[in-house]
């Protein structure tokens, strides 16, 4: 069990990902947790993260910082994503070597993963056909940190272990519909029409592509409990090991935000990938299980996104 005192240094603790992580380690009792903003780190610059880790000397580091997006960001921005993130794992990863830090956890992508890989996809098919070509940079850099952690665990004995969420949504998401994730540009689209008073909201894609949803603080949840049993190295997929068509969740959403109106779907727009459905099995056989429904989640994140636009 790791000291609650540990200094634990968590890599992107504004995004959805890190600032549950950070929630969920104060609630465990974490009281020593280390956090810069990126006007006061750039994560991009090695220099500044080599002095910076070189001088705190974190017991245990989150590595949740990197650029990310939905369909369109990613495909549209193709050169920043695989750019900054490969730029933040680089420096970081290699840093906390340096530094002498030997317990990393890294939070990778499901996007890592073939296009037309078996379903659920299992760890081991990391790397066994063609990435989907939407997101094909973003995943690229993915993959890098993914062979960084085991090649410096083979190299130098350090500790670095990699967790692939499925699809995340909760507090703090982005609700910004040009760059956003399905889930919450849905939340966004089918408020505005309730709000409007709209007949239909609209969907990019046909509807029948199938996907999976992870409340973000059970992968917080997740992370935290790899941490406590010092899992020294290895892929952990983090999910619910259930999906359900993207015009299943837009009903769900809907419902939850209450509009009233139809569902019309933008055949258009891509799809991406077919299906997308991570098997569990590594991260239950160590006792571990989401304990959020895609419903609760989804009232949650609406109340989330409401107390927003609010404020």
């Amino acid at each position: 069990m790791i000291d609650k005192k540990t200094k634990i240094y968590i890599a992107g603790h504004r995004g959805m990902v890190g600032s549950a992580i950070c929630r969920q380690l104060s609630s465990a009792g974490y009281s020593n947790l280390l956090t810069r903003t990126h006007a006061e780190l750039d994560l991009t610059d090695q220099s500044a993260v080599n002095e910076f880790l070189k001088t705190e000397k974190p017991g245990y580091i989150f590595l949740s910082a990197a650029k990310v997006g939905g369909i369109h960001a990613n495909n549209t921005y193709r050169a920043e994503f695989i750019y900054q993130n490969l730029m933040i794992e680089l420096n970081l990863i290699h840093a906390a070597w340096q530094a002498g830090v030997k317990r990393i956890l890294f939070l990778g992508s499901s996007c890592i993963y073939p296009r037309d890989c078996p379903q659920p996809i299992k760890e081991e098919y990391l790397l066994t056909g063609p990435l989907e070509q939407t997101n094909e940079p973003y995943a690229i850099a993915k993959i890098a940190g993914i062979k960084m952690c085991e090649s410096y665990n083979r190299q130098y004995g350090t500790q670095y272990v990699s967790v692939m969420p499925t699809n995340l949504f909760g507090p703090d998401d982005n609700y910004d519909l040009e760059n956003s994730h399905v889930l919450p540009a849905l939340i966004r689209k089918a408020h505005e029409a309730k709000i409007r008073g709209d007949k239909e909201v609209v969907v990019w894609g046909s509807g029948k592509p199938m996907r999976e949803f992870l409340y973000v603080d059970d992968m917080a949840n997740a992370c935290i409990f790899l941490m406590e049993l010092d899992i020294s190295d290895g892929i952990y997929n983090i999910g619910t090991g259930e999906d359900i068509t993207i015009g299943e969740l837009a009903q769900s959403v809907i419902d939850v935000v209450g509009f009233n109106g139809d569902v019309a779907f933008d055949t258009d727009k891509p799809d991406g990938t077919p299906r997308k459905l991570l098997n569990i099995d590594r991260m239950r056989a160590l006792g571990w299980k989401p304990q959020t429904s895609l419903r609760n989640g989804i009232a949650m994140a609406y109340a989330d996104f409401l107390s927003k636009e609010v404020g």
